[in-house]
């Protein structure tokens, strides 16, 4: 009765965990502590959005159970999102479900779609639920590159003639946390072509669609033809309207795949509290001008931290999409990985960031810092920061020198 339960043992230790304690026990400390470790939006829900869930709310009849797949209007709205955005057309009835938030979404899919010892391919360093979902429903992982260019998509190609069994499914996230890479539409065909040539299903998380800085637009992988016979894209409402408690998504494209998690959520939930669901609704059917005013703050946030950091000594690439940047630990730091250097920091500055080891063993180099404070706050992580890369010996650059571009990863 001692032995630990079999798919628990499958989990490794919660890597966050010992920067998490350090960072609890700093503050009872009475220690001021900026965390930017966390991607939780600090910015409210718009007010539309709100009071919207607090008219449906006072309705008795919004209060009984919901339904699993999601209220019919919220699914259309998602259709109508995605022929807005993407000019993809969705039947809301079948290739459209609502979820408890993306993260619930992929690991339900995950457990409906894979039997034990099924190989299944995920970038390394990635959001840990896109391997830890498969793992728990009992497949094998093989690791594949995060940068959507060619080094993924030849260790796809070799990963089809080396792994036994076959791998049976893909996932890529773009904009992709923590790494903050951005795909483009030819790379979604090469891809595409790539699994449905190998009858490979394909997962794509856009849980990030709608933050990103430059001149390229994430894409959905569902606009390119052919798509919908082998994949499935998940997004939410966390990011986008500032709604990460509400924990409402959707998942959308292939048939089967909608209605394999469809099936098993019938099994688990309820679906959404209804008025959450009308929210939603209003969320995405109403004024835009919210989404884009996001966008600018954590534009804005992104030019702060990466010209701070810059001007500390640590070159940190500026990233074009997500609400984060993927940042080398500096030279001297190196060797530490990035726990080591997550608790260094923590202790020495008061600042918190997210160590890569937690995205997977090749991010163990990089820490994953949140645009999740305002600028003033940035500000004075970015004091603390400069102060303690001094203490240590690294030199600022010359103040003329300009913040280093956004990493290459054109296909």
């Amino acid at each position: 009765m001692t032995e630990e339960f079999h798919r628990i043992r499958r989990l490794p230790p919660y890597v966050f965990a010992s920067v998490n304690q350090a960072k609890a026990a700093a503050r009872a400390r009475g220690e001021d502590i900026i965390d930017l470790g966390m991607g939780n939006p600090d910015t409210p829900t718009p007010p539309h959005i709100v009071s919207k869930l607090i008219e449906t709310v006072n309705d008795p009849r919004s209060h009984r159970y919901s339904v699993s797949r999601g209220i019919p209007g919220l699914r259309k709205a998602v259709a109508g999102y995605y022929d807005r955005r993407f000019n993809v057309k969705l039947n809301p009835d079948s290739e459209v479900i609502v979820t408890l938030g993306s993260k619930e979404g992929l690991a339900n899919l995950a457990s409906a779609i894979t039997s034990p010892g099924d190989t299944i391919l995920v970038p390394n360093p990635s959001y840990p639920i896109h391997q830890f979902g498969f793992i728990i429903a009992g497949a094998s992982v093989r690791s594949i590159p995060a940068t959507p260019n060619e080094d993924m998509l030849r260790a796809l190609h070799r990963a089809v003639r080396h792994s036994v069994p076959k791998p049976t499914a893909l996932i890529v996230n773009f904009p992709s946390n923590p790494t903050a890479y951005l795909a483009d539409l030819d790379f979604y065909k090469e891809l595409v072509a790539f699994a449905r040539r190998e009858e490979i299903w394909i997962l794509s998380d856009l849980a990030y669609a709608e933050i990103y800085f430059g001149d390229l637009v994430p894409p959905s992988i569902l606009a390119v033809p052919g798509a919908r016979d082998i994949a499935v894209e998940f997004t939410s409402l966390s990011k986008t309207y500032s709604m990460a408690g509400w924990r409402v998504g959707f998942a959308a494209g292939n048939e089967r795949l909608i209605a394999a998690l469809t099936r098993i959520k019938s099994y688990l939930d309820y679906g959404a509290f209804t008025p959450i669901q009308v929210a939603a609704v209003t969320a995405l059917n109403g004024p835009q001008d919210c989404v884009a005013d996001l966008r600018n703050l954590y534009k804005d946030r992104r030019d702060v931290l990466i010209k701070g950091l810059h001007s500390a000594g640590w070159d940190v690439p500026s990233p074009e999409g997500s609400m984060f940047a993927w940042a080398p630990i500096p030279e001297p730091f190196r060797e530490m990985g990035s726990v080591a250097f997550s608790k260094l920091l923590l202790e020495e500055a008061g600042v918190a960031v997210a160590p890569g080891l937690g995205f997977g063993e090749y991010g163990d180099d990089h820490v994953r810092i949140g645009l999740v404070e305002n600028t003033h706050r940035l500000r004075q992580a970015l004091r603390s920061i400069k102060g303690f890369m001094a203490a240590h010996g690294v030199k600022a650059p010359p103040s003329s020198n300009p913040a280093p571009k956004p990493e290459s990863v054109a296909p």
